[in-house]
């Protein structure tokens, strides 16, 4: 397993982490809303956001879907393959934004853990 840096997950810098997601969110859904194809590049951006914080924290140079990582809620590889997959799914990015919510509340307990 892949353990957390402590420090990486302090609260400020998963709250501006989580506020890029939430700049992000209304974009998003506004596209889906007016059926805009630009939902799908919007959401590359959630993905990119995603996956460089779980490197970042994890200190990893890139996300390798074998091994586990602390900071990853359940399934999280596996929803984010699926996410990747189709990204200007409606679906996907309701699965995005769980993601991002779930990881957050995960970084909070890791950090009452540790």
């Amino acid at each position: 397993m892949i353990e957390v840096i402590k420090s990486k997950i302090e609260k400020e810098a998963v709250d501006q982490w989580f506020a890029n997601w939430s700049d992000l969110v209304p974009v998003i859904h506004e596209a889906h809303d007016l059926r805009d194809k630009t939902a799908g590049t919007h959401m590359e951006e959630g993905i990119q956001l995603y996956e460089q914080f779980i490197c970042d924290v994890s200190e990893v140079a890139e996300i390798d879907v074998h091994e586990e990582y602390e900071v990853l809620p359940i399934n999280a590889l596996e929803r984010l393959a699926f996410i990747k997959r189709r990204p200007g799914q409606y679906a996907c990015y309701r699965q995005l934004d769980e993601l991002f919510i779930e990881t957050k509340k995960r970084c909070a307990r890791l950090r009452l853990k540790k």
